[in-house]
């Protein structure tokens, strides 16, 4: 008789050391421990948690936020390098796989970053890279897009696991991609967002995304959401305004849903902590028999989704194969 698997989750709801990424990494790494202290085989971190989210771009003109975007790009980091391997060094020491969000440098350019989402297992190695698809909003200011061939799922021992940044959990195609290729544990990864307008309430909809995500593909889902200290305040805001905008409360949630769509851990709101969750993906069965949307309950004759993983190259260049020359060709 088949079981599947059963663990702690964990969800890290904190702040970084704002754009300082050594301290950063060291504050993750201190987290990931305590987290495996309570139990935790699966650690999940905010959105673009090393070294911090570029508020800025909400908060002032391009041209003043400029120089904000040098200062992030100067600590963003590189996939593989050194702080990564130390992500990988704490996630193995702790035995447990995390997903933590990132600043990525592109390797080839000094004016593009990607929002990254890296997949360690708890043997601390990295099992993959996903960058967010499309920025939201201001944040086409700092981000590039990324492509499809990081819509994946990875098969731990944990089970099939996979994860979305942000406003990509809106993104229904994109959800389905994970859910067809068998997740069972998705990852939330957001960023707190006082600056969204005044009626926009980013715990309800953080909440509503998850709890949607879950139920529909009956799974668990972790929600990691960072949190905004008066340090990052006191960075970023260049007026009463801002001050007043980037204080604005309810605007981080953190979580872990069932696959019915309840939340069964203990929220947490704005505040830094460590919220924790049994999942035991043996309950993901029978609500399965009721809708399961990648299997009985659709119409593949009907619905097709088309999903291109190929990887986008900046440069494709035609070589002439070995044993050619330029001088054989002019002689022909």
């Amino acid at each position: 008789m088949i079981t599947y698997p059963q663990f702690r989750a964990a969800a890290v709801q904190a702040a970084p050391v704002f754009l300082d990424t050594d301290a950063t990494i060291e504050k993750a790494c201190r987290l990931i421990a305590e987290a495996a202290a309570g139990g935790a085989k699966l650690v999940v971190f905010p959105e673009v948690f090393v070294p911090g989210y570029p508020y800025w771009n909400w908060t002032m003109t391009p041209v003043k936020g400029s120089a904000w975007f040098e200062n992030l790009f100067r600590a963003a980091i590189n996939v593989p390098g050194p702080e990564v391997d130390a992500l990988r060094m704490a996630a193995r020491d702790a035995g447990a796989h995390v997903v933590i969000g990132i600043n990525e440098r592109d390797p080839y350019s000094m004016g593009t970053l990607y929002n990254s989402l890296l997949f360690i297992d708890n043997a601390g190695e990295v099992i993959g890279v996903h960058r967010k698809l499309v920025p939201t909003w201001a944040e086409k200011l700092t981000w590039a897009g990324g492509d499809g061939s990081s819509l994946r799922v990875y098969d731990t021992s944990i089970g099939r696991l996979g994860g979305l940044a942000c406003g990509e959990n809106t993104n229904t195609l994109a959800r389905f991609a994970l859910l067809a290729q068998g997740e069972n544990i998705h990852t939330a990864n957001y960023i707190s967002l006082p600056t969204a307008p005044a009626e926009y309430d980013m715990v309800e909809a953080i909440k509503v995304r998850a709890a949607a995500h879950s139920f529909e593909g009956k799974v668990f889902t972790v929600v990691a959401c960072s949190a905004i200290t008066p340090e990052i305040v006191d960075a970023v805001a260049h007026d009463d305004e801002s001050r007043a905008m980037l204080e604005r409360k309810h605007s981080a949630f953190s979580g872990i849903f069932g696959p019915d769509g309840r939340l069964i851990s203990e929220p947490l709101i704005d505040v830094e902590g460590i919220v924790y969750a049994d999942v035991d993906l043996n309950k993901c069965i029978q609500p399965k028999q009721m809708h399961d949307i990648i299997g009985h309950y659709n119409r593949f004759d009907v619905f097709q989704l088309h999903v291109n993983r190929a990887p986008q190259p900046k440069i494709v260049f035609n070589e002439l194969p070995p044993t050619e020359s330029a001088a054989d060709i002019t002689e022909l």
